[in-house]
Order: C-alpha cells, then structure tokens, then sequence
C-alpha cells in the first residue's frame, strides 16, 4: 500500500506540474489577445469576432488548467484518500466488500471497530486532509482572482464612456472573475464543512451518498 501511495503521489505531483505550465501558457495567450483586442483604431468587425472568441477559448482552457492544478494539488497532498474511489469501484470483489464493510461499521460505531481503529483513522485523517487541502487552495485563488476582479473594474471605471470596446471587455472580465470568486468561496466553505467532519463525511462516501 505504501508503494501504492508513494505512486499515486508522484502521479499528481506530475500532472499538477503539466497543468501549472499549460495555465502560465493560456494566461499569457489570453492577455497577448485582450491586447490586440484593445488596442486603439478601427478593426474590421470579424478581426473583433475573432479576437474575442480566442480571448474567451484561452480563458476557459486557463481555467480548466487551474482547476487541473487545484486537484491535483489536492490529490498530492492527500494521496490515499484520492485513492478511495477505487476501492469503491472493485465492491464486487467479495473479500474487499467484506472489508468495506468493516470499514462502514467502524466509521458508524468506533466501538465496534477497535482492532482496526488505526488504519480507521490513518483513513480519516488523510480524508479530512484532503479536504483541507482543496479548502486553502481554493480560498487563497480565491484571494487572488479578488484583487484581479478589483484591478479590472478599475480599469473600467477609468476608461472613456466612448470607448465601447474597452468598457465591454473589462466589465465582462471583471463579471467573470466575480463568479469565479463566488464559486471558490463556495468551493472553500463547503470543504472546509467537510473537513470538519471527517468520518461522517467519509461514512457517507462509503455508503455511496457523497
């Protein structure tokens, strides 16, 4: 098992690394593009279609690359309990059935389980951990993306009324990057609950109600 873990930490140490690259690369793509978009003088309107649509596309693949991040991150952090969902998946299996079992049983009475009361809790543990670890990452991009969010609807309350496109962009950059908050918030306090309460949670996921 230890191996196992050991495996599964480096595994998405690696695909956080990749996908830390692939959001440095769409970010950078995304402001090279919002540049072009607001650069002065007239543009044919398609060039503005077209740039528009590649800012939205890079934003979307940066965002999908920082939640890549995100869980990964979770996943090196906590490496067993990532690991979870696959005992769950093989429940056909008659001798680990028997010993989800054991495990349901001492999660809802922890009398009951007092031979494996470690391994219970080396499970709750890293269980509570990882939930932790998906609450802080998201509270501090949350934080960031807040200054991001009043940075842009600055530029927007300094640009010229006349200057549609800029006005446009910004309020439509600084929208997004408050849902986005919004999301994280929710994101942070509903692992945060979890992780407070660890072996009900961890209860509930091996009775399939998570």
């Amino acid at each position: 098992m230890k191996e196992v873990v050991g495996y599964w930490f480096r595994y998405h140490l690696a695909k956080a690394s990749i996908a830390a690259l692939m959001l440095a690369v769409f970010v950078a793509l995304a402001i090279v593009v919002c540049r072009a978009l607001l650069r002065g003088g007239r543009q044919h309107a398609w060039r503005t279609a077209i740039l528009a649509s590649a800012s939205g596309a890079f934003t979307l693949l940066a965002l999908a690359s920082l939640v890549t991040v995100m869980a990964n991150v979770q996943g090196a952090v906590a490496p067993f309990a990532s690991l979870l969902p696959m005992l769950t998946d093989g429940a056909a299996d008659p001798e680990l059935a028997e010993t989800l079992d054991q495990v349901r049983q001492g999660l809802a009475d922890p009398s009951a389980g007092r031979q494996s009361h470690s391994a219970l809790q080396v499970m709750v543990s890293d269980f509570s951990r990882f939930h932790v670890a998906l609450a802080v990452s998201a509270a501090v991009v949350a934080l960031i993306v807040v200054g991001l969010s009043v940075m842009l609807w600055r530029r927007f309350a300094a640009s010229r009324p006349t200057d549609r496109r800029t006005r446009r962009v910004f309020a439509a950059f600084g929208t997004f990057a408050a849902l986005l908050v919004l999301a994280l918030t929710i994101v942070a306090v509903a692992n945060m609950t979890t992780a407070a309460q660890p072996t009900s949670a961890l209860l509930a996921f091996f009775n399939g109600h998570w």
